[in-house]
């Protein structure tokens, strides 16, 4: 569970290439960290590990994300941290791939 992707814990049914870009930068992370970044015991755990690092999405910036399933607006609206403070060990161009392929929107 710990290298699923937003847009399948948020309920959407169609899964492409961006949830296999998503599980590379979760293993990505964690070889750096030495564990996974996104430890949640359940599905709704997990998304509430992921925005509070990566911030709480809207349709603003995942257009259509509200409409997902499992989205919900009462979810904590976190703000986005950078990557640096959580995998300092990574330098310039590991952090700029890194954001890369922990992109929220799939597209």
């Amino acid at each position: 569970m710990w290298y699923r992707a937003p847009e399948i814990l948020f309920g959407a049914q169609e899964y492409s290439t961006p949830v296999d870009i998503w599980s590379v930068g979760c293993v990505m992370a964690e070889l750096y960290l030495g564990k996974p970044i996104f430890q949640g015991d359940s599905e709704i755990s997990m998304i509430f590990k992921i925005t509070e690092i990566l911030g709480k999405p809207s349709n603003e910036d995942w257009p259509g994300v509200e409409e997902l399933d499992y989205y919900r607006k009462s979810y904590p609206k976190f703000i986005a941290k950078d990557l640096m403070q959580a995998i300092p060990e990574l330098d310039d161009l590991g952090h700029d791939l890194l954001k890369r392929l922990l992109t929220l929107d799939p597209t």
